[in-house]
């Protein structure tokens, strides 16, 4: 098999995340509106529309939770690659623009004719909790014949994201990225990105794991849905049958990392206060990933991810406001896989 020339290519929703910080009388008072404090919601362009013209004053920025874990590989210093669908329109040109100018390679066609741009209205209560009300627009259209054979095996990994298996299309999507890239010997990661998106598709998401996945990423509570365990061991152990890697995010307690066998318990870093949890798991699965990308142990790869999940949990927005490298000189020298002389 070639080597490849990029460690990550991500298949995700991609979206301009519009992001406000609300009380939570905000979020109770659109209760009727299917609005779920900590949940993701889909919502058409109208209510898209009706909620925009509500919310206070807000940060917009390129988002979608595989996009921001590029984003996140990106300042680590990892080259990687983005598939998702974007309308031809300003959005769309903004949400490219943002990509390339963090070295993200990002070619899929543009939708020519339908629906815009996509996007995310996230509500960010005073405990830091996202409330996400998403409009996919232009994204839903992202189908297989997106998924690009030369793409996909020039990256070491597959990263999928799991907002997307909404549609068929989607799904078809990803048994193909899955397939090309076992193909070329690469690995296939998947994020399970939300409970009620497990418990949408739960039978699927199993399926696809036990078959296709690697490496799985999750927090506890979707992955407690996704094998109805009440408890977290139980749900651990019948993970650790189907993937070579897991990754657990539990919040303040952390995460586990399981994998030959073992579970490795990763500390979460210290924050001087938690403004807003945007992107925490999307830039835990940027960090790990990259150390995996690089060769690194698995208790480095976790700490990596804590440290870039502790960075992005202390501002609004799910990107990051330092270099991720940075966190690279806190290794010692003879962590596996580091290049020092390439930082």
């Amino acid at each position: 098999m070639s080597k490849p020339t990029l460690g990550l290519v991500a298949v995700g929703n991609a979206l301009v995340d519009v992001l406000a910080q609300v009380d939570d009388a905000f979020i109770d008072g659109q209760a009727a509106n299917g609005m779920q404090k900590g949940a993701m919601t889909l919502i058409d362009e109208v209510r898209a529309v009706e909620l925009y013209s509500l919310m206070p004053p807000a940060v917009e920025t390129s988002g979608g939770s595989a996009a921001n874990t590029m984003a996140g590989f990106a300042s680590f210093g990892g080259k990687g690659g983005f598939i998702g669908k974007v309308a031809s329109d300003e959005l769309g040109k903004i949400f490219k623009h943002d990509m390339v100018k963090q070295g993200i390679s990002f070619e899929t066609t543009p939708l020519a004719i339908g629906a815009p741009t996509g996007r995310c209205l996230v509500m960010v209560s005073p405990d830091g909790q996202r409330t996400m009300n998403t409009f996919l627009g232009a994204a839903v259209e992202m189908g297989a014949d997106d998924i690009e054979e030369d793409v996909i095996a020039s990256a070491g990994i597959t990263y999928l994201e799991g907002y997307l298996f909404d549609r068929e299309q989607a799904k078809e999507a990803f048994y193909k990225a899955a397939e090309i890239a076992h193909k070329h010997g690469r690995k296939v990661s998947l994020t399970l990105s939300d409970p009620f998106c497990v418990e949408r598709h739960r039978a699927d998401f199993v399926k696809l794991v036990e078959s296709h996945v690697d490496i799985l990423f999750a927090n506890e509570h979707e992955l407690m849905s996704l094998y109805q365990k009440d408890d977290f061991d139980a749900a651990v152990n019948a993970l650790s049958k189907n993937v070579e890697v897991a990754v657990v995010t539990r919040g303040k307690q952390g995460a586990v990392v399981i994998a030959n066998g073992q579970t490795i318990a990763i500390k979460a870093q210290p924050v001087a206060a938690v403004v807003d949890t945007t992107g925490a798991g999307d830039s835990f699965a940027a960090g790990f990933l990259y150390g995996y990308s690089e060769g690194m142990d698995m208790e480095t790869c976790g700490y990596l991810g804590s440290k870039a999940a502790s960075h992005i949990i202390q501002h609004i927005g799910p990107r990051p406001q330092v270099k991720f490298a940075s966190f690279l000189d806190d290794l010692k020298p003879e962590v596996p896989g580091l290049n020092r002389a390439s930082l």
